[in-house]
């Protein structure tokens, strides 16, 4: 029976996908399990497996796509079997292509996808972050030659090209919205305007903590980085008020088995938080292990979607960039999330005198539909008075 294969929701934040490049062509053999194409999500760039096993029949969406969730892109059948019930039902606005194009007509069968882009004006074939480049600095992917698989345009390829002059337009240009930063878009905006946020600011004594990750350096082959000190001191905050680790439902206040804590990475077309599951129950050098892969990946776009879905806490560190203070937008199901400035010099007074000191500003946002300011303020001081005195840090998994 033809199997259809349709562009899919992969997260529950998708409304679109852009097909990036098919991995079988029309007539090929395609077994079960084994990728078709590679899809590029609201947050990252993934491969889609087949369904069933069979020969691919049929193309309908061609490289460089943008598709609703739910579109039928092509169709998986026996050699001679009829699949025009499998097609029937496909959905018959043609959809919108990245750029502002129009999806071509399917292949004949048996004809290979779409060729790289061309002078003549045939479609571009690129990188995600190629496109954002191209994007940024105004260039026209057309105009250039692929050196990626099948003459696929990748990021070094733009590095010494020449931007054309900026344009003087009054109105300026516009730049399509990528599909993470749509999702950006959604997210922030269904939580800032119906979600009532409040604020608790702290400044925290970061000297010790700078000590603790130098002895650190020194002793093992690994280290942490400063984010990794933050989230092992959040999990042992939460542990101790497991009142923070919660969601707002509705009609309840929903308090979380586990402490998954999501830490949020720039991209260079929006924003992306990998999660460290059960965080209450890891060794920092556990966390400073797991916090690398996923941020490695997280920059690939090669998080599958239980990677950074669900968080029940996060945190975001500006610090790296000379940021003192700000505040983060909740996103549900989140009822608090932290946000870190950088650690600088600063004038104390300790025993009637003035010295030097090293000051770290963090400032807590909190859904008030759950948490209220005493509550936020209990956890806040528990997470300053742990990086004050690092050697908490190393206690056992699980320590309460």
């Amino acid at each position: 029976m033809a199997s259809r294969v349709v562009m899919p929701k992969l997260t529950d934040t998708m409304e679109e996908g852009v097909l990036l490049a098919w991995k079988k062509r029309e007539g090929d053999s395609v077994q079960a399990g084994e990728a078709l194409a590679e899809i590029e999500t609201d947050k990252a760039v993934m491969d889609l497996e087949a369904f069933a096993s069979g020969i691919l029949r049929k193309i309908l969406v061609q490289q460089g796509a943008t598709v609703t969730s739910g579109t039928l892109i092509g169709v998986i059948g026996g050699a001679d079997e009829d699949i025009t019930s499998a097609l029937t039902n496909k959905i018959a606005a043609a959809p919108s292509v990245t750029g502002g194009a129009k999806a071509s007509a399917p292949p004949a069968a048996g004809s290979a996808p779409a060729a790289p882009a061309s002078p003549e004006g045939t479609r571009v074939i690129a990188s995600p972050r190629a496109k954002a480049l191209a994007a940024e600095r105004g260039i026209d992917l057309s105009t250039i030659a692929g050196s990626g698989p099948g003459g696929r345009i990748v990021e070094d390829d733009l590095v010494k090209v020449q931007p054309p002059p900026t344009p003087t337009l009054q109105a300026g240009t516009d730049q399509p919205l990528s599909q993470m930063r749509k999702a950006i878009v959604k997210a922030t905006t269904q939580s800032k305007a119906p979600v009532p946020h409040f604020y608790l600011t702290s400044e925290i004594d970061m000297e010790q903590a700078e000590r603790f990750r130098d002895q650190f350096k020194q002793n093992r082959t690994t280290h942490p980085s400063v984010t990794d000190l933050l989230i092992k001191a959040a999990a042992i905050a939460l542990t101790r008020h497991p009142n923070i680790n919660v969601s707002f439902t509705g009609t309840a206040i929903r308090r979380h088995a586990s402490i998954d804590i999501g830490i949020a990475v720039g991209l260079d077309d929006g924003l992306i938080t990998p999660v460290i599951r059960n965080c209450g129950l890891k060794s920092l050098d556990d966390i400073v292990r797991e916090s690398r892969g996923l941020i490695d990946r997280a920059r690939d776009k090669r998080l599958q979607p239980q990677e950074y879905t669900d968080a029940t806490f996060s945190i975001s560190n500006l610090g790296m960039f000379d940021v003192e203070n700000f505040i983060a937008v909740l996103i549900p199901p989140q009822a608090a999330s932290i946000a870190v400035g950088a650690t600088r010099d600063a004038p104390v007074v300790k025993d009637g005198a003035v010295k030097a000191g090293r000051r770290m500003k963090v400032t807590l946002s909190c859904d008030h539909r759950a948490l209220d300011g005493v509550q936020g303020a209990n956890f806040l001081k528990e997470f300053k008075r742990i990086l004050e005195h690092p050697s908490e840090l190393l206690l056992p998994k699980g320590t309460p």
